[in-house]
């Protein structure tokens, strides 16, 4: 792991294999590991993937910030942290757990396999989606299992690269999730459909939300009605299509003003607000108070 500044505030963070390790974008690392990389605790400040990191929680008790939620670690713990969420750790000294990185792009080659597409639809959410939960006892076995055959076909695979490597960790990796991963992983709500269409909205919006603000303009970029974008995106996550790419584009804002000490106006230019005034006006319609008073909220907590 790397830095890499892109935004004053916010410690920009893009994945670098090990030296040796052959890039194949997945890696299984520890908390007690992750703490002795980083003696000077930067893992306790607002921090910026730009990929996924499943964190498992085998034992201990501490905290985790995700977008300004923050969420209590025990045992059988799960923590989804996806491309592009602002988190941070807090109080792990004593946690002791699996952290399995992995790029976005380790699933594509496992998506044909049952269930897989919907982990993968998951795993792409950059905003939404669940960061933290738990595992139910039962299954607890099957996942410290699943997670220690990736590490361990990962360790093979560096010493000795097979045709079959790159897929075998995608699968199991994919297995992982599937056992592991959060209850919209395994019981997706939407037609196929509707699921494919919103996982192209999702992506547009990510690409282009703090450039457009009218859905209009991307049912022109997909090929399809907002009609079909709206009805697409409310049954695969519970948003019209408006009010997806409103809360992505409030979900910025906040990280701006919380993490950053740009003025308003310029926060308001990073969303793609160009009159700082209807910035406040759509903040305090969604967030239910003004930029100025959030950002002093957000400040003594």
């Amino acid at each position: 792991m790397v830095e890499n500044g892109q935004a004053p505030g916010i410690r920009q963070v893009r994945y670098s294999p090990e030296a040796g390790s052959a890039g194949f974008g997945v890696e299984v690392l520890s908390f007690e590991r992750l703490r002795r990389m980083d003696r000077a605790r930067r893992r306790e400040q607002p921090q910026r993937p730009d990929f996924h990191v499943l964190a498992l929680v085998r034992s201990g008790r501490g905290r985790q910030v995700a977008d300004f939620v923050d969420h209590p670690l025990r045992e059988r713990s799960v923590v989804w942290i996806r491309p592009g969420v602002v988190h941070q750790w807090a109080e792990v000294d004593g946690v002791d757990g699996p952290l399995v990185l992995f790029e976005p792009e380790v699933l594509a080659g496992a998506v044909g396999v049952a269930g897989v597409a919907e982990v993968a639809g998951v795993a792409g959410v950059a905003a939404f989606g669940a960061s933290c939960w738990q595992v139910d006892q039962e299954d607890w076995g099957l996942v410290l299992a699943g997670v220690e055959h990736l590490a361990q076909e990962h360790a093979a695979a560096v010493a000795r690269e097979e045709p079959f490597s790159r897929a075998l960790l995608g699968h199991l990796l994919a297995a992982l999730l599937l056992r592991a991963g959060p209850p919209e992983a395994v019981r997706p709500s939407a037609a196929a459909g509707d699921r494919e269409v919103f996982r192209r909205y999702r992506a547009a919006v990510e690409e282009g939300f703090a450039r457009r603000h009218h859905v209009a303009d991307y049912a022109r970029e997909l090929g399809c009605t907002v009609r079909t974008l709206t009805r697409a995106s409310r049954a695969a996550s519970g948003l019209g299509a408006k009010r997806f790419l409103d809360e992505r584009i409030l979900l910025e804002a906040e990280r701006l003003l919380a993490h950053t000490d740009l003025p308003l106006a310029r926060c308001a230019e990073r969303v793609g607000f160009d009159d700082a005034a209807n910035f406040a006006a759509f903040f305090r319609r969604l967030a239910g108070e003004s930029p100025g008073r959030w950002r002093e909220a957000a400040a003594g907590r």
